[in-house]
């Protein structure tokens, strides 16, 4: 094994994504022990790229972006043998201790799992960061077959999935979401509702009163947390995922919080669950647009516009 020269978007130093962010060839090297190098067919963004470019989790410089990524394993570490050169795997990159992350043509994973026969390398890029959320956040809340939850935010891609996995554990769903996904989110047996003036009371029409629990994984937006301590009762009966400042102020709990308390970030075994369930057509997450490596800075504008409705994938 050796080396291999790999373009890879990066930043240099803390800042506005596209202010810091830049392509450029560097060397990817031989996969450490207990991890994988695999030439990358897709590369899912997230939000959270934009947070590590802002100083979020902050590790050595440069650093990569595109944490998601499916591809084609090119040589592997000591003490791995579970796949072999050649797999078509999708898993994570160490998004703190790497210089360059899945927004390249090579990639080290330190987690990984097989894609499934019928799923895409552009579909398998999707689902790990989004999936890991909504799953994580859902077992912190302490919810039972049957309750009332309301998923606030559920057009975004977070929100869209803790839909489908609390739908699959039984749980009634009301989903705030904008028309785009309406449709998608009422197919899968959700109750929804528009975001905006009159939020509150029609949430609280729908279910007769408070609900049980609420995720919020909207976009951060001043208020948020305050309605949705109206529509709940209670801020004990609210998580988010997304609006932390103002969450702490009114002693609601920030799933990162949670988890961090808890000890860190638990197993990821159910990823391949979901995979097949993707693979079959029973479980999704929609993928708006893909680029090309080189086309990285639209992918990037796009983004931030708060308004991707879906997936962004990089495909070098």
């Amino acid at each position: 094994m050796s080396a291999v020269a790999s373009r890879t978007v990066r930043f240099h130093e803390t800042g506005e994504p596209l202010d810091v962010l830049v392509l450029e060839t560097t060397e990817i090297p031989d996969p450490g022990e207990g991890t994988i190098r695999v030439k990358v067919a897709a590369a899912g963004l997230n939000p959270a790229d934009w947070e590590l470019c802002r100083g979020f989790m902050p590790g050595t410089l440069p650093r990569g972006i595109g944490c998601d990524v499916a591809g084609v394993v090119d040589a592997v570490g000591d003490g791995v043998d579970d796949v072999a050169v050649g797999d078509l795997v999708f898993g994570a990159t160490d998004f703190v201790g790497q210089s360059s992350g899945g927004a390249a043509d090579f990639a080290i994973l330190n987690l990984w799992f097989p894609v499934p026969s019928g799923l895409s390398a552009v579909d398998a890029a999707s689902l790990r960061m989004v999936l890991q959320t909504a799953v994580w956040t859902l077992d912190l809340m302490g919810l039972s077959e049957g309750d009332t939850l309301l998923v606030h935010g559920a057009g975004g891609m977070v929100g869209y999935t803790a839909v489908q996995v609390a739908l699959r554990r039984g749980l009634k769903v009301i989903a705030t979401a904008g028309p785009t996904f309406t449709p998608d989110l009422e197919g899968f047996g959700a109750t929804v509702t528009p975001y905006g003036e009159g939020m509150v009371s029609r949430v609280r029409e729908i279910v007769g009163g408070d609900v049980d629990h609420v995720l919020d994984a909207s976009r951060p937006q001043a208020g948020t947390i305050a309605q949705l301590v109206e529509i709940a009762g209670d801020p004990a009966r609210i998580m988010t995922v997304s609006n932390h400042d103002e969450a702490r102020a009114a002693g609601v709990t920030v799933n990162i919080d949670a988890l961090m308390a808890q000890g860190g970030f638990p197993s990821s075994d159910f990823l391949p669950e979901y995979a097949r369930a993707m693979a079959e057509g029973s479980f999704r997450i929609p993928v708006a647009r893909t680029f090309p490596l080189d086309a990285w800075r639209e992918a990037t504008e796009l983004s931030l516009s708060g308004s991707p409705h879906g997936k962004l994938v990089l495909v070098p």
